[in-house]
């Protein structure tokens, strides 16, 4: 019995845990817009026991499921801690501590991230081996967008210091603090004109601070593109992926290197 249930809550390859799960997304993506409808003030009002009723529902329902994944489990503790024990248990707590503590409620929203099992549900490898390309890529280059970063943290203050000695209190840059803050929405082009120089060499620091942010955006990403483009070299690209055995094979490839079949070209 215990294995029978094993096999439909955690399987995926099965018909009846393909179906649990399935099930599963759906009653998810109802509760999460249950409560993204709720915080509408005017709903809220008119259909409060039922949104109530609902909530507890399925908490309930999330409740059983994540107290039935920690029994059935081989290795519980590992369950638990494991990303995803700990997301179906933050999708759970929300509802137990807001009739103690105010504001907790919506909070429940972090059900959402329980959406992300239709990737492993599906079997939908290409879009797996391209996060795993993002996140290696984002590991590779993590010192050079940190020193990056570093950087532009140093431009951003000593922008800000020289706006303050440039502009005034009287123009709107009362603080060095205040000034950062205009240095870094003019960085990254918002542009919020809450605060704005007016004197000419303000307005002309202000133009450049500009034009270096749109150069600003486009470094993370180059230094990110190559990183994805050398781990596609190295562990191969997702277009040429075996329909047969799902094995990403290296780019330009004709026969599939792990069971020999031959690759389709998307």
């Amino acid at each position: 019995m215990k294995d029978r249930l094993h096999e439909i809550v955690f399987g995926t390859s099965t018909r009846a845990g393909k179906m649990f799960d399935v099930v599963l997304l759906v009653l998810i993506l109802i509760s999460v817009l249950i409560v993204m409808i709720e915080s509408v003030p005017e709903w809220r009002v008119l259909f409060a026991d039922y949104f109530y009723f609902a909530e507890w529902l399925f908490t309930i329902v999330f409740t059983i499921e994540y107290v039935l994944r920690i029994i059935i489990s081989p290795k519980p503790l590992k369950y638990i801690f494991s990303t995803w024990g700990v997301i179906d248990l933050l999708s759970i707590l929300p509802t137990f501590i807001s009739p103690f503590i105010s504001g907790y409620t919506s909070f429940r929203v972090v059900r959402a991230l329980r959406l992300l099992r239709i990737f492993r549900i599906l079997k939908l490898s290409r879009f797996t081996s391209e996060s795993q390309a993002l996140a290696h890529s984002l590991k590779a280059s993590y010192y050079k967008i940190m020193v990056f970063l570093f950087f532009v943290v140093m431009m951003i203050v000593m922008a800000g210091t020289i706006m303050y000695v440039i502009e005034g209190g009287e123009n709107g840059f009362t603080s060095i603090p205040a000034s950062i803050y205009w240095a870094v929405v003019t960085v990254t082009t918002v542009g919020y004109g809450d605060i704005s120089p007016v004197t000419d060499f303000g307005k002309m620091l202000s133009s450049i601070m500009m034009i270096l942010g749109y150069a600003i955006i486009a470094v993370p990403t180059g230094l990110i593109s190559v990183g994805m483009a050398n781990y596609k070299e190295e562990k191969g690209d997702p277009d040429n992926q075996c329909e047969e055995c799902d094995h990403s094979n290296p780019f330009g490839s004709v026969y599939c290197n792990q069971c020999g079949s031959e690759i389709m070209i998307k």
